[in-house]
């Protein structure tokens, strides 16, 4: 038993060594930049997506759509460059919402969320939180002077039972890219960025230990990755770092790491796009994930916005 202790401290060291490794440095300070998102709007667009009916979930078809309208009209206020997506999934037909903005050929980044939500519950961080980011982003992203291609995507269909299948809206939208052979730089995915706690054990993690490489304050933002998630996401980490105004964190591990590619940034690596996943780590800190409790009155929205800031700022600046 003492043998096997000590071989299972050297795995557990060896691991936590190669975790600080690959994400070094792993956090990075808020700086004090000026603030660009703009706190009503984002209340003003979660009212949007969860003012309705009956939750927006796969069998709401209807539901769905109408959320889908609102964004696109959204959209159009900042481009007309707007459309929908369809595709059918047992004879019914499901719509990603896209706005792009920059150049119209050449490299694309694109920058996604999902406005569906997993059973009867109003998913306000997830993922109404990460369609909003995209929202705001839009209005950041307006006239702006873009070296590529900025695509902004509201997919559908990515919670279950569709989730790690090829109806995911995410699976579609990547798909679509591949067989148009088009050059993509990278990918972004916003999954639940909305909710924050500075309260002592409010984040938890998929191995204990972690707590004493990353804290256990729920009160930053995640940049996640798997280990060979490419260059854009190595980038995109770097600038991050260079231009967050929230507590930022990289989680960089192996794919097999719990929850490293629970969101659509996962088709755009199976198609060999370089992506990641900018999240507050999801069930691991709110405990409201997939509960009729997950609202918007529990999130954050100051440091939402800020972690929006950083995004913007990031994208803009890619090299």
């Amino acid at each position: 038993m003492k043998r096997f202790l000590k071989y299972l401290l050297i795995i557990v060291l060896i691991l936590i060594s190669f975790l600080i490794i690959q994400n070094y440095p792993i956090s990075s300070a808020a700086k004090n930049l000026t603030r660009l998102s703009d706190t009503l709007n984002l209340k003003r667009n979660f009212d949007l997506i969860l003012n309705t009916e009956y939750p927006r979930h796969y069998k709401n078809v209807v539901v769905l759509d109408t959320v889908a309208e609102r964004i696109r009209r959204e959209f159009l206020k900042y481009t007309d460059r707007t459309g929908m997506q369809e595709y059918k999934v047992e004879g019914q037909v499901y719509k990603n919402v896209f706005a792009s903005f920059g150049p119209s050929d050449g490299e694309v980044i694109i920058i996604g969320a999902h406005y569906d939500v997993c059973g009867e519950q109003a998913g306000a961080d997830d993922n109404a939180s990460g369609v909003v980011g995209i929202m705001e982003l839009a209005r950041l992203l307006k006239n702006q002077a873009l070296q590529y291609r900025i695509e902004l995507v509201a997919y559908t269909l990515e919670e279950p039972p569709f989730f790690r299948t090829e109806q995911m809206g995410s699976y579609v939208h990547a798909k679509s890219l591949f067989d148009k052979k088009q050059a993509v730089k990278g990918m972004v995915s916003l999954e639940m960025i909305g909710y924050y706690s500075d309260i002592p054990g409010s984040q938890t993690y998929p191995v204990g230990l972690m707590k004493w490489i990353y804290g256990d304050k729920g009160d930053y933002i995640t940049l996640a990755r798997n280990s060979f998630s490419g260059s854009f996401a190595n980038q995109f980490k770097k600038i991050y770092f260079e231009n967050n105004s929230i507590d930022a964190k990289s989680f960089r591990a192996p794919g097999f790491v719990g929850g490293i590619d629970l969101s659509d940034h996962r088709n755009y690596w199976k198609f060999g796009y370089s992506a990641l996943m900018v999240t507050n780590t999801a069930f691991f800190r709110n405990y409201n994930y997939h509960q009729v409790t997950d609202r918007q009155e529990t999130l954050d929205l100051d440091k939402m916005g800020l972690t929006i800031d950083g995004v913007f700022r990031t994208t803009i600046n890619i090299k």
